[in-house]
């Protein structure tokens, strides 16, 4: 495999949440997205942290999920961040040393432009990504609002971003 920039693996619109949401916020968005990962967000734009299902579920099974914030998950630690124009391998690099399936991709001002899972990867490695993403984008409308949920604001066009 050729080692392609980040930008061509990530997903360019993941569904992400603000770090003052709650737990069952995140939870939801994470359910009705079908995402493994959920990227939080401050209110700047910039990337707070990922959130993965899995830390999310445990966190979701001890609280009580009205009153528990996002934010309470994401600055009790440190998450990889890496740049669209990084090569793939880099990345995979990272993801191994910090043990994670899934990176913010953030521009240098730390806005957030995309999500890389490790699923990404393996999918190019495979030959099957440029199938997979052509498919995604032809049946996934340009604007997505989660049912059920307040619709996004125009101006958060990059990513998905559910207040």
């Amino acid at each position: 495999m050729e080692n392609p920039e980040v930008r061509s693996l990530m997903n360019t619109a993941p569904y992400s949440v603000g770090e003052d949401e709650t737990l069952l916020m995140a939870w939801e968005v994470l359910e009705r997205s079908g995402q493994r990962a959920l990227p939080v967000v401050r209110a700047d734009g910039c990337c707070a942290g990922v959130l993965d299902r899995a830390e999310l579920a445990v966190a979701c099974a001890g609280d009580v999920l009205s009153r528990r914030r996002v934010r309470d998950l994401v600055r009790s630690r440190r998450t990889a961040r890496i740049h669209p124009e990084e090569s793939v391998s880099h990345a995979a690099s990272v993801m191994t040393e910090e043990d994670t399936d899934a990176l913010p991709v953030t521009d240098r001002h730390g806005q957030l432009v995309g999500l890389l899972m490790s699923r990404d990867y393996v999918a190019a490695a495979a030959g099957l990504h440029h199938r997979a993403a052509a498919a995604a984008v032809s049946e996934r409308p340009a604007r997505v609002t989660l049912p059920g949920l307040p619709p996004q604001p125009a101006e958060r066009e990059r990513g998905i971003v559910i207040p």
